[in-house]
């Protein structure tokens, strides 16, 4: 399908955040786009007020006219969170429309662009987010397609006049294999998804394809450790780009970046923690090898304000701190707590920890246990189930058992204001995948009119 022949896209599952992205793109090039999703969100209030119909019942009776005879101009696109049994995606199926995945769209528009692709299990919204940034904040330009709200733009998706494409490239069902980058950047090969994959050799094996896709004489940026081959980064140990001196000063991290070409000292960067500063110094590598000045690069890190949900300070008081993450794999959260850590070392950490998929708690119940575990204080809400049917046995309660802690406790997410109230914890931390972020708000009132 050529994307200048594409006038109409109906979107099953528009609420997702990658989903959202190509719905905005479409109504920017001038399509009738319409959607579905299961409920209504801030995210697609917002979609609503920018033009797009969409519809919180899965009846074919809700799909507007224009789309119910199938034509040539027309492209159904559809998320894999979708349930198999989905009225409207089997209609569309019925009809032999033509149906694509976020990631073949996603093909479809960086195929004859420049396309600089993150992948990586974690890590990659926000490093292909502080990518785009910098390439729009320097001037050079980039069309963007990102897995995150970025705080500088208040969207995720930026509008370049360039041929040059930034896209977060999901390893989930291998979704990133429709991609063919310019410049690949792959930030971590921890094991998930293995609902999908099975084990964690399939899925190194998908991320070898991944980078195995590259054009020819494309640049491959990878974390030091990691089983490949290609430029590496770190902020810990020798690698081709580093961020050496890392320190804290004034509530940012400060370091100088190294490639043995170029060196740049004293890079401020608002995100905390060391996970973070790794990211910026792989898209300082993307930025440097597109041609950006130094100086240039070295500006726009620091003024980038990071993504939503991604250690998203909420409220910063002197009776209160209160922090909101999207941490829902065991090394996210390791690395979210050492960042709450090396800012607030004297503080007693209250997390509330909503899990995220049955299959991800039953296969990782012992990690999330002994990260959960260096908590001072732990408070699991029920798993979010996203697309999964329950697991017998796998439950909240499964999880705290294993967690070594006396300080701990389950709580429902129509309790949890009441219990933060009687608390009244110093510093919170909020991280999860799910529909915690509903609670970000009424937890913002709470602790600021404590």
């Amino acid at each position: 399908m050529e994307l200048a022949n594409i006038n109409r896209v109906y979107f099953i599952g528009v609420g997702g955040i990658g989903m959202s992205a190509l719905a905005r793109y479409f109504v920017k090039r001038g399509c009738m786009v319409c959607g579905y999703d299961k409920t209504q969100t801030h995210l697609t209030k917002l979609l609503e007020e920018e033009g797009i119909l969409i519809s919180y019942n899965d009846e074919v009776g809700t799909i507007p006219a224009d789309f119910s005879e199938k034509k040539e101009d027309t492209l159904i696109v559809f998320t894999p969170a979708i349930p198999s049994h989905s009225n409207i995606l089997n209609f569309f199926r019925d009809k032999g429309f033509e149906l694509k995945k976020r990631s073949q769209v996603l093909g479809i528009i960086s195929e004859g662009m420049y396309c600089v692709a993150v992948a990586g299990t974690h890590g990659k919204t926000t490093t292909s987010s502080m990518i785009a940034h910098i390439l729009t904040d320097t001037g050079f330009g980039c069309t963007a397609f990102l897995g995150g709200i970025t705080s500088n733009y208040n969207s995720n998706v930026l509008y370049g006049k360039n041929n040059v494409v930034v896209v977060e490239a999901d390893e989930y069902d291998r979704s990133f294999l429709t991609l063919h980058p310019d410049v690949a950047v792959i930030t971590s090969m921890d094991a998930d998804h293995l609902d999908i994959y099975g084990d964690a050799s399939h899925l190194e094996e998908s991320f070898h394809l991944f980078a195995s896709q590259l054009k020819e004489n494309g640049k491959l940026f990878i974390k030091q450790g990691l089983p490949i081959d290609g430029i590496t980064y770190s902020a810990t140990y020798k690698a081709d780009l580093q961020a050496k001196h890392m320190r804290v000063e004034d509530g940012n991290f400060v370091f100088d970046f190294e490639d043995g070409y170029s060196t740049i000292k004293d890079i401020q960067l608002a995100m905390p923690g060391r996970h973070n500063v790794e990211n910026v110094t792989a898209a300082i590598g993307v930025a440097l090898s597109l041609g950006i000045h130094p100086k240039s690069v070295k500006k726009a890190v620091a003024s980038f304000k990071g993504v939503k949900r991604r250690f998203e300070t909420i409220v910063k008081t002197e009776d209160h701190i209160y922090i909101d993450d999207y941490a829902h794999h065991p090394e996210e959260l390791r690395a979210c707590f050492d960042a709450v850590r090396q800012l607030h070392p004297d503080k007693k950490l209250t997390v509330i920890f909503q899990p995220h998929l049955f299959t991800r708690t039953r296969d990782f119940a012992d990690d999330f246990a002994n990260v959960l575990g260096t908590a001072d204080e732990i408070v699991l809400l029920e798993i979010y189930p996203a697309r999964e049917l329950p697991i017998e046995g796998i439950d909240a309660k499964f999880l705290l058992d294993k967690i070594n802690n006396s300080n701990k406790q389950i709580c429902g997410k129509d309790s949890i204001i009441d219990l933060i109230k009687n608390k009244n914890p110093e510093l919170i931390l909020t991280v999860g995948a799910g529909d915690i972020d509903t609670l970000v708000i009424p937890l913002k009132n709470i602790l600021t009119n404590a």
